[in-house]
């Protein structure tokens, strides 16, 4: 079991709550007695859900309205048929435009500013050759697959943020640039793939399944005042 307290200088603290599926429920129940010392407005990420703990969850008067798909498969998987290039920092704005649009709707990667990417490219795991970007015939940036490489706390490569501008929509390029991070991350000698995804979004869960991946681990997010808003 792992505790993590991540402050937010707009929002009230967000709890990061991991088990392994062979914890107790008891190990559960005192995680969430220690997550409370962060305030009665903290939200929780139980990342492991299981029905048990989240029957627990639910009787702590808190509701969860967005779950998160961990999903892994074997490596290596069919190779992409669309070519694809590093990043580069003159690449930077073209990325941000497409990323901001194709998650407008999304509560975290939308919005991103060129000082968060910076920030990312300051990171040790950052490697630009990892950052795989697809452009159309004139030039323009159709999509991008960006992946990250996991040392610990086993060898695992992450397809971290992957998008298709959506005027490309509808052409199979999603898939395709999965199919190119993961061609990235075999060659980087990696056997095990993994993303999160939004269990909601359908389209890119069954997308991801007919490529190989499993749902590895449930992650769900629960804020305070339970209501019948429970996601499914």
């Amino acid at each position: 079991m792992d505790i993590l307290v991540e402050t937010r200088a707009a929002a009230a603290p967000l709890v990061h709550l991991t088990f392994e599926p062979d914890e107790p429920l008891d190990a559960v129940i005192d995680a969430v007695v220690l997550a409370e010392n962060a305030g009665t407005e903290a939200e929780i990420w139980l990342h492991g859900t299981t029905p048990e703990r989240r029957a627990y969850f639910e009787s702590t008067n808190r509701r969860t309205d967005r779950t998160l798909l961990q999903m892994r498969c074997p490596l290596p998987t069919p190779r992409s048929t669309v070519s694809t290039r590093a990043f580069t920092e003159a690449d930077l704005q073209d990325f941000i435009t497409v990323n901001n649009r194709a998650f407008a709707w999304h509560p975290e990667q939308s919005g991103l500013t060129e000082a968060d990417v910076r920030s990312d490219m300051g990171t040790p795991w950052f490697q630009a050759d990892g950052f795989r970007l697809h452009h159309d015939v004139d030039g323009r940036l159709a999509g991008f697959c960006w992946t990250k490489v996991h040392t610990e706390p086993e060898p695992l490569g992450e397809i971290y943020v992957i998008a298709v501008d959506p005027d490309f929509h509808g052409q199979g390029k999603g898939r395709q640039l999965t199919l190119a991070g993961l061609d990235w991350l075999h060659a980087a000698g990696l056997s095990t793939g993994m993303l999160y995804v939004e269990s909601d979004n359908t389209a890119a869960v069954k997308t991801y399944e007919r490529i190989g991946f499993h749902t590895h681990r449930t992650d769900t997010l629960w804020r305070p005042g339970g209501d019948d808003r429970q996601d499914q």
